[in-house]
C-alpha cells in the first residue's frame, strides 16, 4: 500500500502495523498485480501449512480457511475481518489478497458449473477502504480469466453498496462482489457477495463456494500445486464501458426513486434552509451528489468530507482506549455508538471526533444533519436545536450533545429516526390517496424497536419480524413475490421468526424494511422490474440515499411548520399511544479490535469468543428447552430470578430463539441477547416503557459471564446444553427455507 499518512493518528497506525509485521511477510511476493499482463499464481502444498524454518513458504492457509468457512455459515453481512493494511498478502489476517483470490476463483467455478455455455455477467465495486483498489482488480481479473464478464465503474471508481445491489437485480446479472466492512473500524474489510437478486448470500450460497475452496485444497494436497490464472488488467471481459454508458446506473436509480419515495419532492425544492450531509469516508459524495443533481435538489445540501479517505477523516479514532490507556483505538464510524468516560458519564465517541462544535457553528437552528457511513447504506439523523429543551428530551429518551451554550445537537437512534420516516411516508401516501390501493406491511428485525410494531398496529400495517441482517429482510421479500407471482389474486401468508403466520392480504406492498443498526428501504407502489422482466416489491439492500430523500421531505415539512424532529417524534408517540417509547443497545466487546499485533489479536479474539459463546448458550439453551418441550416459561423464570436477584422476571411471558439470538418477551418490554456472528461481541437490545429498567436489564444480561447456575444445570443437561447451538441452527434453516423462493436464475440474452 503506497499512501502517506494523513495525520499523526494514521501515522501511528501505520507504524504499529509495520513494526508488528514479521520480515517474512514483508518480503512476500506471491502475486504482483502491478503486472498489467496476464500471469499465473501457483498455490503450493507448502502454502497450506504454517511458516517455519523448514517450511519458509508456509502461509498457514488451512488455519485461515477453517476460520473463514466457520464465519461463512453465520455471517450476517459478508465475510469480514481485519486485514494487514500495509502488506495485504498477510494470510495471518482473516481478509487478505490470497484469500480473496481463492474465494473469487471458487465463486467463479461454482457459477461456471451452474451455467455452462452461458454468458455470465457480474459486477464488482468498492468503497474507500485500504487496498480496495487492489482487491477489486484481483476479483475482476480472476473472473475474466474464468470467462466471466465483469462490469465495473469507469476508472474502477467507488460506488455505494446499494447501487451495486440495485444493478445486480436491474441488469439481470448473476450477482456481484462488493468490497466493504460497512461502518466497521478502518482496518476491517470484507467481500460482500451479492446474488442475482442483489441480496447478500444466504449461508447455503456461501457454503457452495466454501466447499469449492476445500476441493482446491484437496487437489493441492494430492498433486502438490494448483495453478490460478489472472487475466491482463485490460482484458476485454473487464468492462467499464457499460457502466459509463449507464452513468454508473444513476439514471436507472433515479427512475426507481421517482416511482417511489421521490414521487413528490417539490417541498424540498421550496425549502429556504439547507440540509447537512456528513459523508464519512467520502464514498457517498461521488454517487449521491449526482442523484441529487438529477432530482434537481442539489442546491439544498451542504456537504462535509467529500474527499475519499480510508482513514475516514480520523472519525472514531483516538489515541487512548476506553479505559484511558495510551494506544491507538478505533470506535468504528457508527455515529450512535455510546461510550463511557472514566467517571461513568456517557458520550458519543464517533460524533465527538467529528468536532461538530466547530463544523456546525455557523449553521442555523433547525438544520438537519444526515450522517452516512463509508459504503453509504446506513443513516444517522441529527438536528441542531435550541438549548432549554433538555428536560423534555430526557423524558422521551432523545439523546443530545452540547454544541455551545445556546445550541444542542439531538442524536436519534435508527429506531427513533426510522419511526419518523415511516410515519411521514404513510401520511404522504394517505394524503395522495394511494395508501388504500394495497394492503401494507413492513419487515423488521426482532432487535428493532417495539414502537415500530405498536405504530404499525395503529396504522393497519402488518409486521413480519426476522433475524438481524438485511439478507433476512430480502429473503422475506422474495417469499412474498413468489406468492404474488404464482397466485396474484390470493392472500399472501408469511411466517415470521417468532413462528406466527401473518396474512398480508392480496397484492400487498411493503411500506418499510429496516433494522435498528441504521439500514432501511421503502417499497414502491408498482412492482420494480429488471430489464428481463423479473419483478420485486423493493430493492434488496438498505440505502442511505433512499432514507435521505425521505428525511429531506420530512425536513421540508418541519421547516414549513416551524417544528423540530423531537417535537415530531413526541407527536407520533402521542398520536399512536405508543407505550414502548424507549430503546437501548448495549454493545459488549470482549477485546480490542484495534490491536495491531495479529497474534495477540487472534488470542484475544479467541478468548473473547469463548466468553461470547458462554453468554449466548446460557440464554439460548433456555429458549431451545422451551421450544423442545422440556419445560415451560415458569421454570425459566425460576432460573433467571435465581441468577439475577437484582432483576425481576415475574412478568416474563416467553423466551424464544429468533434465528440469531434469544428474545425475552415481557408484558412491558423485550430484551434480546445476540452474539455477533462475526466477532467476539455480544449485543443486548431492549425496548419498553421504562428507560432505567430496560437499561438495567440490557447491561446486566448482556454483560453476564454465562456461568451456569445450579438451577440452570438442574433443568438442562450438559448434553442438551452442548447441542443447543446446533439445534438452534437447524430451526433457523427451517425458517429460512419454509416457503422459500428458490427459483433458479435464468441468464437472459443481454442486449446492452
Amino acid at each position: 500500500m503506497k499512501r502517506e499518512p494523513s495525520c499523526e493518528l494514521e501515522k501511528e497506525l501505520f507504524y504499529s502495523v509495520f513494526e508488528k509485521t514479521p520480515d517474512y511477510i514483508k518480503n512476500l511476493d506471491l502475486m504482483n498485480f502491478n503486472n498489467e499482463g496476464g500471469f499465473t499464481f501457483t498455490l503450493k502444498r507448502e502454502h497450506l501449512y504454517p511458516h517455519s524454518e523448514s517450511n519458509p513458504e508456509g502461509l498457514n492457509l488451512k488455519e485461515w480457511f477453517a476460520n473463514y468457512s466457520k464465519e461463512a455459515k453465520v455471517s450476517t453481512a459478508g465475510i469480514r475481518g481485519p486485514q494487514n493494511i500495509i502488506f495485504p498478502q498477510d494470510t495471518r489476517f482473516p481478509i487478505n489478497l490470497v484469500g480473496i483470490v481463492l474465494a473469487t476463483l471458487a465463486k467463479a467455478l461454482v457459477a461456471r458449473s451452474k451455467y455452462e455455455g452461458k454468458e455470465i455477467r457480474k459486477l464488482v465495486g468498492s468503497e474507500v477502504r485500504y487496498n480496495s483498489d487492489l482487491y477489486l482488480d484481483a476479483i475482476a481479473r480472476i473472473q475474466a480469466a474464468q470467462g466471466i464478464k465483469t462490469l465495473t465503474p469507469e476508472g474502477r471508481k467507488t460506488i455505494p453498496i446499494w447501487l451495486a445491489s440495485f444493478l445486480a437485480f436491474k441488469l439481470d446479472l448473476l450477482g456481484g462482489e462488493y468490497i466493504t466492512s460497512s461502518h466497521g473500524i478502518s482496518v476491517k474489510t470484507a467481500t460482500k457477495d451479492l446474488n442475482s437478486q442483489g441480496s447478500q448470500y444466504l449461508p447455503e450460497e456461501s457454503l457452495e463456494f466454501v466447499n469449492k475452496i476445500q476441493e482446491i485444497f484437496d487437489i493441492v494436497e494430492r498433486d502438490g500445486s494448483y495453478e490460478i490464472k489472472i487475466a491482463p488488467k485490460n482484458d476485454p471481459l473487464i468492462d467499464e464501458s457499460i457502466m459509463k454508458k449507464l452513468n454508473d446506473g444513476i439514471d436507472l436509480y433515479v427512475e426507481y426513486l421517482k416511482s417511489g419515495v421521490a414521487q413528490n419532492i417539490d417541498s424540498i425544492k421550496k425549502m429556504e434552509g439547507k440540509l447537512f450531509i456528513e459523508s464519512v469516508g467520502g464514498c457517498a459524495y461521488r454517487t449521491l451528489s449526482r442523484v441529487l443533481e438529477k432530482l434537481g435538489i442539489q442546491d439544498k445540501y451542504i456537504w462535509n468530507n467529500t474527499e475519499e479517505d480510508p482513514f475516514f477523516h480520523s472519525i472514531g479514532k483516538y489515541d487512548t482506549d476506553p479505559k484511558g490507556n495510551k494506544t491507538f483505538y478505533d470506535y468504528s464510524v457508527d455515529a450512535t455508538v455510546i461510550a463511557k468516560h472514566p467517571d461513568g458519564s456517557k458520550y458519543f465517541p464517533v460524533i465527538e471526533s467529528m468536532h461538530y462544535e466547530k463544523v456546525l457553528k455557523d449553521l442555523p437552528l433547525g438544520t438537519i444533519v444526515l450522517i452516512t457511513d463509508p459504503d453509504h447504506d446506513r443513516l444517522t439523523v441529527c438536528q441542531i436545536e435550541a438549548s432549554g429543551n433538555e428536560p423534555m428530551l430526557n423524558d422521551f429518551g432523545i439523546s443530545y450533545i452540547e454544541l455551545d451554550e445556546n445550541r444542542i445537537l439531538t442524536v436519534y437512534t435508527a429506531n427513533q429516526a426510522f419511526l419518523m420516516l415511516m410515519n411521514y411516508r404513510v401520511k404522504q401516501l394517505k394524503h395522495e390517496g394511494k395508501f388504500k390501493n394495497h394492503p401494507r406491511f413492513m419487515i423488521k428485525t426482532t432487535a428493532s424497536a417495539l414502537s415500530w410494531d405498536e405504530w404499525a398496529a395503529k396504522n393497519g400495517i402488518k409486521v413480519v419480524n426476522v433475524p438481524v441482517g438485511f439478507k433476512e429482510i430480502a429473503n422475506i421479500m422474495k417469499k412474498v413475490e413468489l406468492q404474488i407471482k404464482n397466485n396474484p389474486d390470493k392472500e399472501v401468508i408469511i411466517d415470521d421468526v417468532f413462528g406466527n403466520s401473518i396474512n398480508l392480504g392480496v397484492q400487498p406492498r411493503m411500506i418499510f424494511g429496516g433494522e435498528e443498526s441504521g439500514g432501511m428501504i421503502m417499497g414502491s407502489e408498482d412492482m420494480i422490474e429488471s430489464l428481463s422482466g423479473r419483478k420485486a416489491i423493493a430493492m434488496r439492500e438498505k440505502s442511505a440515499t433512499e432514507a435521505i430523500i425521505v428525511a429531506s421531505c420530512l425536513g421540508a415539512k418541519l421547516e414549513e411548520e416551524n417544528t423540530t424532529l423531537s417535537e415530531y417524534l413526541i407527536e407520533i408517540f402521542e398520536e399512536n399511544n405508543i407505550i414502548a417509547k424507549f430503546d437501548v443497545r448495549e454493545d459488549i466487546a470482549y477485546y480490542n479490535e484495534s490491536e495491531p499485533d495479529i497474534e495477540k489479536l487472534k488470542l484475544a479474539k479467541a478468548e473473547g469468543e469463548k466468553q461470547r459463546t458462554k453468554n449466548d448458550l446460557f440464554y439460548l439453551s433456555l429458549a431451545i428447552g422451551i421450544r423442545e418441550g422440556l419445560f415451560g416459561v415458569d421454570k425459566v423464570k425460576e432460573v433467571l430470578n435465581d441468577a439475577f436477584p437484582e432483576l425481576k422476571f415475574d412478568n416474563l411471558v416467553d423466551v424464544k430463539f429468533v434465528g440469531d439470538g434469544t428474545y425475552l418477551k415481557f408484558t412491558d418490554k423485550y430484551v434480546e441477547i445476540r452474539p455477533s456472528g462475526t466477532d467476539a461481541k455480544t449485543k443486548a437490545y431492549s425496548g419498553g416503557e421504562d428507560l432505567d429498567n430496560i437499561q438495567k436489564f440490557s447491561q446486566i444480561l448482556g454483560n453476564y459471564s454465562g456461568e451456569r447456575t445450579e438451577l440452570h444445570k438442574k433443568i438442562i443437561s450438559d448434553e442438551f446444553y452442548e447441542s443447543s447451538k446446533e439445534v438452534a441452527l437447524n430451526h433457523y434453516l427451517e425458517f429460512v427455507e419454509k416457503d422459500a423462493n428458490n427459483e433458479q436464475f435464468v441468464i437472459p440474452e443481454y442486449n446492452y
